[in-house]
């Protein structure tokens, strides 16, 4: 039977929060094989029931399923919105409607922004990071009346929302961490049957969070203003139409809080005794509160987020206490994350639970807190002495594994600790898992090294005073991270603020938000260098969008991005000369093993790395104008790409085709990045096997080679070179990690030397996602699951499964926008067993590398090609059997 068994609002279930229309998507299911859709229609309704319809389209006679926009709509603010759709199939089959998607309207206009930005805080508090209370107290007459209530809401700083003294929805971190004077989110929040009548209490506690905070490895604070402050606006719509609504103005009151103390480097203190009991609730006085001030602050920024907000994603139990050699508890949760410890306790008033947060145990077992440089990462709660008491940080979190106990008032409980998961709220997409138990880990390591940095912008570690949105990390890792999560919407909203902080001439800069500029007179690098343009970091201005494209099929992104991408092709035009292009800093092959000692820049030369990146990105903008129908800018960037590879091959390559950079990363990119001439292809791919023969088929790769490395070798027929490098689990590699129990990804190969010592503590994070690229080979090129760029985000893709490394069996699947694929293969002599799962609404080249005799079809028609057999399937499943060659 044919049916809609998911349909999303820009990818997500349901988006609490919009200011425009978002794109459609859906999933099909049927029993039988080769379905396409070919028909769809639309029903919206405010009521889940649909017995009154807004919006009832014609059958639209089209095979799209996703990224459909939803033009007819006019929206109004403050509203609920049900959504649901049927389709017909190319079979003679019709659907029932399928289940509603939800939606909510936020400000649609900034002229309909009534509230204020309001402060508890006084000028001189830039210097402070307490949290502040705020509260109104206000009267609803005809509650019964109420047909729905939704609150908009953000801050200057971080904030909780609390109404009639509950926590208002899930989420934390709050409004997140943006460009704040150009693009700063809301959110919404679905108060319908909360509210009552006679009196109700909207209440807030605001924090310093990224705002004002002491944030940077140069601890500046006050980056963007020196007083946190709230904005809300609460929309109460009655049964007959008219409306209440209840905003942030001069009404409000404020009083201090009993967070004394909150940053996001160095923890939170919190003195329970000076709680305002029932502060948020009916019937308080509110006598000896002082009264809010007006700030200002442009409500044109202010955009709805409607997904993604950081939120508690999982919970884990402690699995150990330790007394270390010298004498410290210290309680192991097993996994390095990011998050809070919550923690019930029993005690007097005044006695202290202090907690220290860390990653690893140093050689000899004992509390490891070097490579935290000047972050304390410490909670401290002082008990107010009533009974049992439960409690975690507010506005700030930690990246850790382990939790030193410095204080605790009664005897130490494992059941009375839990570590608690934040990370912004994505849906896991990718799963993995192979007859190789390391690489098992390796996977896990890398899913849970992006949980850890995907804390609402895509930081480079979460533990020491950095966490900073490092662009080259985050496109390094973007493709990886997108089998891994749903990551559109979490990646168009940091490139929307990469967009606002690109230099006038479209340089950009090395972190996104940008805290760099202005602030690094005490670091020499980037004070002499400066802080933006550096190549495979300013990438990310074209690479990710195209990333998205690629795999979601959304041309929203590109136009969104487009005027950024062509700004920052551009600024490398402007700076290179004869088409050989080099500026200023450059982070080059960043802490390659080949570097020069105690440098953390690799041997490659800066402008061989620069060039290859400028073509690169160049030929993805180009692709970008064709895809969006610029004819002119790809005229000229096609043309440009060409000229920037020719010259490439001029000046790197000598006339006998050797590559005059001798060093593996020099050949990768080469490679990965087609800018080989053809006809020294093999000769390039012999060279780089016979660097990595000469460490023993070791890489010595860092940042801007590694994550093509296996892709540069099983691209051009060294397969099992590929999957050996892979599996390497001595020093250096993937694995030596893995054996020595890392459960996330390091930011060095030897972060943790053979001999048990530390790789320098100046910068050393244990939870660092980079070279977790490699996640992405185990996902297109082991599974084999790789997405057409003529039909983006999976409506066609391409499964070309490469078995090897040993394997007995591996198993793999993606959650696509179309629905799951999915791919099992297994291995037995010469004999592959291959198992495969295609979405409805979607079809597939299927490939089966070095076949050498088909024993079992199951009805599809092969053919024989250079590479093995291939054929053109579409949905369904499929199971097949195959000879490969020796």
């Amino acid at each position: 039977m044919l049916a809609v068994t998911r349909l999303t609002l820009n990818q997500e279930s349901a988006l609490s929060g919009v200011q425009e229309l978002p794109v459609l998507g859906w999933e099909i299911e049927s029993p039988r094989r080769n379905v396409r859709q070919t028909a769809y229609r639309i029903q919206v309704s405010h009521e889940k029931s649909f017995d009154n319809i807004l919006l009832h389209s014609e059958w639209q006679q089209c095979e799209h399923s996703n990224n459909v926009t939803l033009t007819e709509l006019m929206m109004t603010s403050s509203q609920r919105y049900f959504i649901r759709v049927q389709v017909r199939d190319d079979q003679g089959e019709t659907s029932n409607w399928s289940s509603a998607a939800e939606m909510i309207s936020g400000v649609l206009y900034p002229h309909e922004w009534l509230a204020d930005f309001i402060s508890g805080e006084k000028p001189a508090d830039k210097i402070h990071s307490a949290g502040t209370l705020l509260r109104k107290s206000f009267v609803l007459n005809r509650a019964e009346e109420i047909q729905s209530a939704f609150i908009h809401v953000s801050a200057l700083g971080l904030y909780e929302l609390h109404l009639n003294g509950l926590k208002v929805g899930e989420d934390a971190l709050t409004p997140g961490w943006t460009s704040y004077h150009n693009h700063l989110l809301y959110q919404t929040y679905n108060l319908t049957g909360y509210l009552n009548k006679g009196e109700n209490v909207l209440g807030a506690i605001t924090g310093a969070g990224w705002y004002k905070g002491d944030m940077g490895f140069s601890r500046h604070r006050n980056y963007y203003g020196e007083q946190t402050a709230l904005i809300s606006q609460l929309i109460i719509n009655y049964k007959d139409g008219t409306q209440d609504i209840v905003v942030s103005d001069e009404s409000w009151k404020a009083h201090d809080s009993a967070i004394i103390f909150s940053e996001i480097y160095d923890g939170e203190i919190y003195d329970a005794r000076r709680e305002v009991s029932g502060w948020c609730e009916k019937g308080f006085s509110g006598d000896g509160w002082r009264p809010v001030s007006l700030m200002t602050h442009e409500k044109s920024t202010l955009v709805a987020q409607g997904s993604n907000t950081v939120r508690k994603m999982e919970e884990l139990k402690p699995v150990q206490m330790i007394t270390t050699p010298q004498g410290d508890t210290v309680i192991d949760f097993g996994q390095n994350l990011s998050g809070w410890v919550e923690f019930n306790v029993r005690g007097n008033a005044g006695d202290k639970v202090v907690l220290r947060h860390f990653e690893v145990l140093d050689a000899d077992g004992n509390v490891y807190l070097d490579n935290l440089r000047t972050a304390t990462q410490r909670t401290e709660y002082v008990l107010k002495g009533e009974g049992e008491e439960t409690w975690h940080p507010h506005f700030t979190w930690q990246g850790f594994r382990y939790v030193k106990v410095e204080e605790y008032p009664a005897r130490l409980d494992l059941t009375n600790f839990t570590a608690i998961v934040l990370h912004s709220a994505m849906e896991q997409t990718g799963y993995f898992a192979c007859s190789n138990p390391q690489l098992n880990q390796l996977h896990h390591n890398i899913l849970w090294g992006l949980k850890g940095n995907f804390v609402d912008v895509p930081t480079d570690c979460p533990q020491r005073d950095e966490r900073l949105g490092w662009t080259g990390d985050a496109q390094i890792f973007c493709r990886t991270a997108s089998y891994l999560m749903q990551t559109r919407n979490f990646f168009a909203k940091w490139l929307t603020d990469l967009r606002y902080d690109q230099t006038p001439e479209g340089g950009v800069p090395h972190v996104i938000p940008d805290i760099l500029t202005g602030h690094c007179e005490k670091d020499r690098l980037l004070s002499e260098g400066g802080t933006h343009s550096a190549s495979a970091w300013a990438d990310a201005a074209v690479i990710n969008p195209w990333t998205m494209y690629l795999m979601y099929g959304d041309t929203k992104v590109l136009e969104n991005q487009y005027a950024s991408m062509k700004g920052w092709i551009d600024f490398m035009t402007a700076h290179a000369e004869n088409h050989i292009w080099h500026y200023s800093l450059q982070f080059g092959d960043w802490v390659a093993l080949d570097a020069k000692e105690g440098s953390y820049f690799g041997a490659t030369p800066n402008d061989l790395t620069c060039t290859a990146y400028y073509a690169y990105s160049t030929q993805l903008f180009a692709k970008t104008a064709k895809v969006l129908k610029r004819d002119a800018d790809f005229e000229h960037y096609d043309a440009l790409h060409q000229a920037i590879v020719r010259r490439f091959q001029e000046e790197f390559f000598t006339p006998s085709g050797r590559l005059a950079a001798r060093t593996q990363t020099a050949h990768i990119l080469a490679l990965y990045f087609n800018l080989v001439p053809e006809a020294f292809r093999e000769r390039t791919t012999d060279t780089l096997v016979e660097l990595l023969n000469e460490h023993d088929g070791h890489l010595v790769t860092g940042f801007v080679g590694t994550p093509y490395f296996c892709h540069a070798l099983s691209q051009n027929g060294r397969i099992k070179e590929a999957w050996n490098l892979l599996l390497k689990d001595d020093f250096p590699s993937w694995l030596y990690q893995v054996k020595a129990g890392a459960t996330t990804i390091w930011e060095h190969w030897d972060g943790i030397k053979p001999d048990g010592s530390m790789w320098s503590a100046d910068m050393n994070s244990f939870n660092h996602y980079a070279y977790g690229a490699v996640g992405e080979w185990l996902y297109r090129v082991a599974a084999g699951i790789e997405a057409d760029e003529e039909h983006p985000g999976f409506k066609h893709f391409i499964i070309k499964p490469l078995t090897g490394g040993g394997l007995s069996w591996l198993e793999t699947r993606y959650q696509s926008v179309y629905g799951a694929i999915g791919v099992r293969w297994e291995v037995s002599g010469k004999e592959v067993s291959l198992c495969v799962k295609v979405p409805a609404n979607t079809s597939a080249t299927l490939v089966l590398t070095d076949g050498e005799a088909l024993l079992e079809a199951d009805g599809v028609d092969f053919i024989r090609n250079t590479e093995g057999f291939s054929a053109e399937i579409g949905s369904g499943e499929y199971r097949l059997k195959y000879h490969v060659a020796d």
